[in-house]
Order: structure tokens, then sequence, then C-alpha cells
């Protein structure tokens, strides 16, 4: 009967052992327990991390979509401006020297680049008035004559003052 009661303990603590491991039961150990809790935190960090990279590729994609989108509409513009620059012969020619005039005429003095400004073609006060900022053009124009002030502000608004001019010389 000892032979029995022994080989029933046996095959009980193998059982249970097996039971254990089978149900994924409680951890034994603290150095399970730990284990355990890193892998948990490993798992869930990478998680995390894979989320963040994934959003981040959304977002660089969605920029390089963006982007794209601004290349086409400026190369449009670009095509749409050399087509009606076209027509318009030598007047489309490059900003940069009315943008560098611009500059000149807006950080100089107002009472010293009014009657400068005046003695310019009209063509070229107009260019270089709708690159300066609006405070600078109308200070500017403040020390202009009255008849220079009238035709910039005529051509500007797109007007011709091809009569006033004509008086104004006879």
């Amino acid at each position: 009967m000892l032979g029995v009661a022994v080989a029933a303990a046996v095959a009980n603590a193998i059982a249970f052992a097996a039971s254990a491991d089978i149900a994924g039961g409680a951890p034994t150990s603290r150095l399970g327990a730990s284990l355990q809790d890193a892998a948990a935190k490993r798992n869930s960090t990478s998680a995390a991390e894979k989320r963040k990279l994934d959003m981040r590729e959304q977002a660089v994609k969605a920029s390089e979509a963006r982007l794209a989108g601004q290349i086409r509409q400026q190369q449009e513009q670009q095509a749409a401006a050399a087509k009606s620059g076209q027509g318009a012969g030598a007047a489309g020619g490059p900003s940069v020297p009315y943008d560098n005039l611009a500059r000149i005429y807006q950080t100089m003095k107002p009472n010293r680049a009014g009657p400068i400004f005046e003695k310019l073609d009209i063509d070229v006060q107009r260019e270089v008035a709708t690159r300066m900022r609006e405070r600078a053009t109308a200070q500017i124009m403040a020390n202009m004559s009255p008849q220079g002030a009238v035709a910039l502000s005529m051509a500007l608004a797109g007007r011709k003052v091809v009569p006033a001019a004509a008086k104004a010389g006879k």
C-alpha cells in the first residue's frame, strides 16, 4: 500500500506541474515574474515605437504629396506666365533687378527717394512699386510731385497716363 501511495503522490505532483505549464499559470518564482514583466514592457514599448514610426511615415507621405502638388502648381503657373510673357516680349524680363531696386528704395529716406524715383521710367516705377511694401511706396509717393504721384497711381491701377504726360510736356 505504501508503494501505491508513493506512486499516487508522484503522479499528482507530475499532473500539478504539467497543468501549471499548460495553463500558463502564475510564475513559480520572482525571477519568472520579473522576466514576464520585462518581456511585456519590451513588447509594449516596441509596439508604441512601431506606431510612432507608422505615424511618421504617414506624415512624410502626406508632406511629399503636398509638396508634389505645390511643385506641380508652381510649374503650371510658370508655364502660364511664360506663355503670357512671350506675348509681352521685353516687358516680361527678369524680376531680380526690380527686386533689388525695390529693396534699395525702401531703405532710402522717402524725402530723398521721391524725387529720384519720379525720374524713372513709368514702367520701371510700376514694377519697383509693386515689389515694395505699401507703406514705403506711400511715403515715396508723398515726396513726389503731384503729377508724378498721379502717373504712378494710374500705372499701378493698370491705366495709361499718356494724355496727362503729353499735356505736361507741351
